[in-house]
């Protein structure tokens, strides 16, 4: 880390204090106009590593018009973090997705609005619901793993996002979108993920074909999810899934939610459960092949815990410690959102610094991760770093921030890591995998984080009996 100044000053009896506020450091390397566009653009992850190395916790630089700050490190973490919603707001930073959830839900409305459609969420994450979810896993990897050949290659980032689609729509909507998926439901889902890109971020109106392709998605998921809203209604069926609890869902005003509101939360669920895991279920795949140590313990770890029952469940899913350390290495090295962005409504002070109003409050899950002083030999895939007695992830609570933190924690990271498991344990029951590349590098111009293609693994059908007969 560089030296950084004290940057004292003196009182009369001789004593050093620190001045109210001490400049933040700036990134060298920024161009007139365009700040440090261009090298964020080339590697976004490589530029926030320069920011760190050359100044520590704290740096500003420009990305165009904008001005940010990056805060880098557990402490620094640990202030971003707790910082209350007026001081730190996402609403002003992530109106690209408004396309994309629709008006009146998520980043559209007042945060303590907001914050009552989040809890409308909770039943669908209970323990019970949880349960529940692993059979469905269970199920639809199965059945997935059944429509692949004896033998052939896997396009993962597509065979993922295609699986994560059909187990979140079953889980977390119902029964009649996942029967919609094949009938053009995933087709617009896509159309609709590929809006989620860097242009959009600082130009979500721009109408560029993927955004007009992701309007045109919009519309028609809209269609798909209102018909079957409104014949569950005339037909006065009733599933417990979380389509349901939201039509039966009121605000503390005693206000029902409109289609167009329970269309726009099943949106926002649906991305939050299954965008992200796919992606990491990509990378997953990847770094295990290629860590035949890694993968062998995996493997050892599945046969101990499935060897006499063979019936996967909740509970068993969480026996698969070795799996889970998989799932933590992955979220790491691979962290499916590389900064987490807050626009500074008052001015933030952490360590004599102020990051003053209208800036951009960032967070690096893929910066902060590598940092030599929280994990050891931090570019090695090592899933063994979380086990006792390094269990680096409990040096601090902000060592591990891929699905955020504090208030900020992603809500879904339970089903999701339970999702990666499930996936990832029939996989390698049925199947043996290799590798002919070499890993595959980050595609940076997604703002969901996956390999570049071609990201893909052999495959051939195991001799051995399946665990789960």
């Amino acid at each position: 880390m560089a030296q950084r100044s004290e940057n004292v000053a003196m009182l009369g009896s001789g004593q050093p204090v620190e001045p109210a506020t001490k400049p933040i450091p700036e990134l060298s390397g920024g161009w007139p106009l365009i700040g440090h566009l261009p090298e964020f653009q080339r590697d976004p992850v490589a530029m926030l590593s320069r920011c760190w190395r050359d100044h520590g916790e704290l740096v500003r630089f420009r990305l165009g018009p904008r001005e940010c700050v990056l805060f880098t490190g557990p402490e620094a973490h640990d202030c971003y973090f707790r910082a209350p919603e007026e001081q730190l707001d996402a609403r002003a930073v992530y109106q690209f997705t408004v396309p994309i959830f629709g008006r009146g839900v998520a980043y559209d409305v007042a945060p303590e609005i907001f914050a009552e459609q989040l809890e409308f969420l909770f039943p669908a994450l209970r323990e019970a619901a949880m349960r529940r979810f692993a059979r469905i896993m269970f199920e639809e990897t199965t059945l997935f793993a059944d429509g692949m050949a004896a033998e052939g290659e896997i396009d993962l980032p597509v065979a993922m996002n295609e699986l994560t689609v059909r187990i979140a729509s079953r889980c977390l909507i119902g029964q009649e979108v996942r029967d919609q998926v094949d009938e053009g439901f995933a087709e617009a889902y896509h159309d609709l993920q590929e809006g989620i890109n860097a242009l959009g971020f600082f130009f979500p109106g721009l109408p560029v074909p993927a955004h007009r392709r992701r309007d045109r998605a919009r519309t028609k998921v809209a269609e798909i999810l209102e018909r079957i809203i409104s014949d569950r209604r005339r037909s006065g069926a009733a599933p417990d899934d979380f389509m349901q609890t939201l039509m039966h869902a009121r605000y503390k005003d005693g206000r029902a939610l409109s289609d167009e509101e329970i269309t726009g939360i099943l949106l926002t669920v649906l991305f939050a459960g299954q965008h992200t895991s796919a992606v990491l279920s990509s990378w997953m795949g990847l770094e295990l092949v290629s860590a035949p140590s890694s993968l062998e313990r995996v493997r050892d770890e599945m046969r101990d815990v499935y060897g006499e029952t063979g019936a996967m469940s909740r509970a068993s899913l969480k026996r698969q410690v070795a799996l889970e350390h998989t799932v933590r290495e992955c979220e790491r090295l691979h962290p499916p959102l590389i900064l987490l962005i807050r626009k500074v409504l008052k001015p933030l002070t952490y360590n004599g610094h102020v990051v003053p109003a209208g800036t951009l409050a960032m967070v690096s899950p893929a910066a902060s991760h590598l940092l030599p002083d929280v994990f050891a030999d931090p570019e090695r895939f090592s899933p063994e770093r979380f086990a006792p007695p390094a269990s680096e992830d409990k040096q601090h609570h902000y060592a591990l921030i891929g699905f955020g933190g504090s208030k900020h924690r992603c809500m879904g990271k339970n089903f999701a890591i339970q999702q990666l498991k499930a996936i990832w344990t029939v996989l390698l029951d049925r199947f043996d995998f290799h590798l002919d590349n070499a890993l595959p590098a980050p595609n940076y111009g997604s703002w969901v984080t996956g390999p570049k293609p071609p990201s893909t693994l052999g495959y051939r059908r195991r001799s051995e009996a399946s665990l789960f007969g």
